[in-house]
């Protein structure tokens, strides 16, 4: 009846990590790094940036990311922005994605283990 009991939980876990790497295969583009929006003040007195209070110019949108251990900025436009959202979104969802993959196939081999443990020690 045991037996039973870990096919069972073993046929979950593999639906499971089907479902999973089914998901995976629709994140779309993915990028890392994270995106900022900045404000400035400028150097002309009397600019509504050095009101009280401060109005200041922006936002200014900025990526970073590591490339070859160097951080990396890059200015972005406004629509660039919303793409590198997106994609950054899609990095944190694949990579969560990845570590409910690997949970899932942890426990099934766990089963899949104590399952050969458990035969070995019948055979004894």
């Amino acid at each position: 009846m045991a037996h039973d009991s870990i096919q069972t939980q073993l046929a979950d876990y593999q639906r499971r990590y089907r479902e999973i790497a089914a998901q995976i295969g629709e994140v779309g583009l993915v990028i890392s790094g994270s995106l900022a929006a900045r404000y400035n003040r400028c150097g002309t007195p009397g600019c509504r940036c050095h009101a009280d209070p401060p109005q200041p110019h922006g936002p200014y949108w900025h990526w970073t990311t590591k490339v070859n251990g160097k951080t990396v900025n890059r200015r972005l436009n406004a629509r660039e922005a919303e793409l590198y959202k997106d994609w950054i979104d899609n990095d944190r969802r694949l990579r969560s994605l990845v570590a409910e993959l690997r949970n899932t196939a942890s426990a099934a081999t766990q089963l899949i283990l104590e399952e050969e443990r458990r035969q070995g020690s019948d055979k004894v």
